[in-house]
């Protein structure tokens, strides 16, 4: 009976040692589990906040960029066009050109200007321009009627527009395959003033524009 108590008893110790060793052992791999997923938890979260702080300064730089270019801009610069054609003036970014493109004083005929951030481009029809003036000769009905098909089309959107006492048609969106933006019609006497932005990059600058705009009607 002594050595069945005997041998009992080392049994059961043996089971509590192996016992033992099975938890230590797993204790020991969850420590060093739980260690790795620390360290996996800890690099993600400074990860997504190094992103974060990245893109945080990047906005900041993008929005003090933006507000510099717009302060640049200032003092405006004043366009007056010729008397005999209802002298339209409007003020534009000083970092903008103008280029006169007819000389109506001598010749008469259309009148145009081309207004571009720092140089202007050669003019061509696809050339795209931070503002276009144009004073026809064509009447306005006549003017509005050339696009009745884009508006159709669902190309361009037409609206009626008040700009100083002046009405006239608006129109946005897409008047070719390379120029989307927007164009302010105006009756001037026997003619018609047509004022366009050929990209919606310039949005901004053209709705400044707009609200300067004054001619003699």
């Amino acid at each position: 009976m002594k050595l069945c108590f005997k041998k009992g008893a080392v049994d059961i110790w043996m089971i509590m040692t192996f016992v033992f060793i099975a938890l230590a052992v797993a204790a020991g791999g969850l420590a060093v589990w739980s260690f790795i997923n620390y360290n996996d938890q800890k690099d993600n979260v400074d990860s997504k906040v190094a992103l974060a702080v990245a893109q945080a300064k990047k906005t900041q730089s993008d929005s003090d960029e933006s507000k510099f270019e717009e302060r640049e801009k200032l003092p405006n610069k004043e366009f007056v066009g010729p008397d005999d054609y209802g002298r339209v003036t409007f003020s534009y970014p000083k970092t903008w050109s103008a280029y006169i493109a007819t000389d109506v004083s001598s010749n008469g005929g259309d009148y145009s200007a081309y207004l571009n951030p720092d140089v202007v481009p050669t003019v061509s029809d696809t050339q795209q321009f931070g503002l276009r003036v144009s004073i026809l000769s064509e009447s306005y009905d006549s003017i509005i009627s050339n696009y009745q098909s884009l508006v159709q089309s669902g190309s361009l959107s037409s609206t009626a527009i008040t700009e100083n006492g002046k009405a006239g048609v608006r129109l946005d969106g897409k008047f070719t395959d390379n120029i989307r933006g927007s164009a302010a019609i105006f009756k001037i006497r026997d003619k018609t003033l047509v004022i366009r932005t050929d990209a919606n990059t310039f949005s901004t600058d053209f709705e400044n524009i707009i609200k300067t705009l004054k001619f003699n009607s």
